[in-house]
């Protein structure tokens, strides 16, 4: 399945139903008075997240839904059916905008959430309601109003508590297999991920977490080498993020570097978030090569060598990820009860 993450599309709510013109006709009742019903109202465009979908793929064919509108009034009073309202499903963690104006109409982030973004017309009113006592047998009836009408753009930003960030072939897809039950395409060549994945880490009972594996950042990626910043945007809503810089490499601490200034290049607010740096293949190491990772510090702190072969260094990574997001929401809990 391809994984698509930008949609746009336009939505139309139903229109009201008109009102009508009826005057009662019942035996011995020569001249009724007015018994016109109101319209129905025009069904809603609403939006809602389904945690079983992945991607907008179902938006890139289909660009154009309308809702149902509202049913004319009918005699006797009665007013007619309102339209069906028209439900979208999109998956948890898309951004929903008017792309005319930019406007954020919402952040439909946890399942089953709702958002109505065209609201249907109201239905027009019959000759019943336009009878006075001077006009008892009024002939003027009201057309529906129109439905809302909005040109959207849908985002999908996905929802992970950890994100991998490092170059193509540093390991991240082979770590993703190996904490969690995710299966990304693994190969020894650049862009083996070509689109995100999710994996779903189990440390213990009520112990887990959803790290995301997003394609490898290349120097220059800001301004488009390599795949670009384009899937920078799932780990926007991370807590933690893993860097992965291979222990091998001629100059781990300039490859972290270039890293932190492609994150810094898309969005300075990623630099704010909690960072574990990892030295990863520690398998590959030769016993002088090890005694250089040892010794190596970056931001003043010695790197976590880790390997997802032999599993080096994979509890204490999980541990710290674990920690980190207690932390997070240790202050996300105190930050909620301040007066």
């Amino acid at each position: 399945m391809h994984f698509i993450d930008t949609a746009t599309i336009r939505v139309k709510a139903g229109n009201g139903g008109r009102g009508i013109v009826s005057f009662r006709r019942e035996k011995y009742v020569p001249k009724g008075g007015p018994d016109g019903g109101t319209g129905g109202k025009g069904g809603d465009v609403i939006l809602i997240a389904d945690p079983h979908l992945r991607t907008l793929l179902d938006y890139r064919y289909q660009h154009t839904y309308i809702a149902e509108n509202g049913h004319p009034g009918e005699g006797g009073n009665r007013t007619g059916r309102s339209g069906e309202d028209l439900i979208l499903r999109v998956p948890c963690g898309t951004l929903v905008r008017d792309a005319l104006t930019g406007e954020l109409l919402g952040d439909l982030s946890q399942a089953g959430q709702r958002l109505v973004v065209a609201r249907g017309g109201r239905g027009g009113r019959g000759n019943a309601a336009f009878a006075t006592p001077t006009n008892r047998a009024p002939r003027i009836a009201e057309p529906g109003e129109p439905g809302e009408e909005r040109l959207l753009e849908l985002e999908l930003k996905l929802l992970a508590d950890a994100g991998l960030v490092g170059f193509p072939n540093v390991g991240k897809s082979t770590l993703l297999a190996t904490i969690s039950a995710a299966r990304p395409k693994i190969a020894d060549y650049p862009f083996t991920t070509l689109s995100p994945v999710l994996g779903m880490v189990r440390l213990g009972a009520g112990q887990h977490f959803v790290v995301a594996d997003i394609p490898g950042l290349i120097e220059g990626a800001h301004q488009g080498r390599g795949l670009g910043h384009h899937f920078l945007r799932h780990i926007e809503r991370t807590s933690v993020l893993v860097f992965l810089v291979e222990s091998i490499a001629e100059n781990p601490e300039r490859d972290y570097a270039i890293l932190l200034e492609e994150l810094k290049r898309y969005n300075p607010d990623l630099l704010t978030k909690t960072r574990i740096v990892c030295l990863s293949k520690a398998d590959l190491l030769t016993p002088e090569q090890r005694h250089r990772a040892e010794q190596l510090r970056i931001e003043g702190h010695q790197p976590l060598l880790i390997s997802a072969i032999t599993r080096e260094g994979i509890p204490e990574l999980l541990s710290r990820i674990w920690e980190a997001l207690q932390q997070k929401q240790y202050a996300v809990t105190n930050s909620a009860s301040l007066p």
